[in-house]
């Protein structure tokens, strides 16, 4: 009898070096067993199915200047609206000039990445809005409640109107007595002050 037991633990020393021999010598390789064949059948299922995507990330941020920007790969780098799709590689990965992102603009860009102006076949980067320039064409972009613009800053002078269709209702104040008529009233000539 001795014998017989010295056997059995002898064997399960070979089979299960961590348990005593008993019927728990079989049970924990049944287990082992077990767990191995749903690590094989998950394998299996990602190989047949495929690996789910990754989450989207979430790339809006703010740049230095105070603009809406594109978060790069590093987490790190912000670059404004208007360098995301300009055939540049601005973020070190290269993300800002993906095939997915700018195959089809701006249908493929972020909503907070564009401005869609009054004409609804126009748009601009985001980053164009309230800039003081006319980049939609129709000043959609400066004045009125499609852009929500703060008033004119103090580096620029506030026209009735704006004689040059490069801006719309406020104009550099470097522009400011330089013999050149930029406000219909003529007060860029005649009170504005650099």
């Amino acid at each position: 009898m001795a014998g017989t037991i010295r056997d059995q633990r002898d064997c399960c020393k070979e089979s299960c070096q961590c348990v005593p021999c008993t019927r728990r010598c079989v049970c924990a390789s049944a287990i082992g067993f077990i767990i191995l064949a749903v690590i094989i059948a998950a394998i299996a299922l990602i190989v047949t199915v495929g690996i789910p995507p990754r989450t989207a990330v979430n790339r809006l941020c703010v740049t230095t200047s105070n603009q809406t920007g594109f978060l790069c790969d590093n987490r790190e780098t912000c670059i404004p609206a208007s360098q995301v799709c300009d055939t540049r590689r601005h973020c070190a990965n290269g993300e800002d000039e993906q095939e997915t992102l700018c195959s089809d603009l701006p249908n493929n860009l972020p909503g907070y990445l564009i401005f869609h102006c009054s004409n609804p076949r126009f748009w601009i980067p985001a980053d164009k809005r309230c800039n003081g320039i006319n980049d939609c064409g129709d000043c959609s972009d400066e004045v009125g409640t499609w852009a929500r613009c703060p008033p004119c800053g103090s580096q620029w002078w506030s026209c009735t109107m704006v004689v040059f269709y490069m801006y719309c209702s406020c104009i550099p104040r470097s522009l400011c007595r330089d013999g050149i008529q930029h406000c219909f009233d003529w007060s860029d000539e005649y009170i504005c002050t650099k």
